[in-house]
């Protein structure tokens, strides 16, 4: 069961709480069209994971913190993307002028948020991400986007190597099946990361704006 699997864990010492640190940032990783249009290979079904995400990036506009997201993106042929590409056909759809490849609907980057473009799955492999983080003085990233077990995974256990906290908000990650998301959910929060409810981590915001 569940309640025995959760109970074993905490015995055993995991999932202690990182908390909110003093100087937050938004990280939208990856919410692109090609995850919400039904004819695209990589569909997922995620229009309730939007709504989420467009409210945390309205809260993180209001409380003034900086805002970064991601994208993948490939030269035509993806030359760029390595074995990465080779594992993921699919990735194809990524290429530079795939119509696919465009932020979703309300969650455009304004003119003063960062975007960092990225070849691999987690933001922080060879881009400046960790850079900007550190001179911006953050201390706490907090992580929305897609996917659950590919690049929200690799992205949190990136940032906690890095230094930063990682905090992943629920109802703003998600995945094409829930076996991976809630997978990939308790293992963050047992290691990696502190796994957060979107009501807990607005008022925090609020707080702080």
């Amino acid at each position: 069961m569940a309640s025995d699997r959760d109970e074993d864990y905490r015995r055993s010492g995991f999932g202690h709480e990182l908390g909110f640190g003093q100087h937050p940032a938004l990280l939208i990783v990856d919410f692109v069209n090609a995850y919400l249009h039904p004819e695209s290979p990589l569909y997922a079904g995620v229009e309730a994971v939007l709504e989420s995400c467009v409210g945390l990036l309205a809260a993180a506009r209001k409380a003034a913190i900086p805002i970064f997201h991601t994208c993948v993106s490939y030269r035509p042929g993806s030359a760029d993307g390595g074995a990465f590409r080779r594992k993921l056909p699919l990735l194809k759809h990524f290429e530079e002028g795939s119509p696919y490849a465009g932020f979703a609907p309300g969650l455009e980057p304004a003119a003063r948020e960062t975007v960092i473009v990225k070849q691999y799955a987690s933001a922080f492999f060879a881009t400046p991400l960790a850079a900007n983080l550190t001179a911006a003085g953050i201390d706490t990233v907090i992580i929305a986007g897609l996917t659950t077990s590919g690049c929200v995974r690799a992205t949190a256990v990136d940032a906690i190597q890095h230094g930063f906290r990682p905090l992943v908000v629920r109802e703003a990650v998600g995945d094409r099946h829930a076996g991976p998301h809630e997978a990939n959910l308790f293992d963050l929060q047992a290691k990696y990361a502190d796994v957060v409810s979107f009501d807990q981590v607005v008022p925090l915001l609020t707080a702080g704006a």
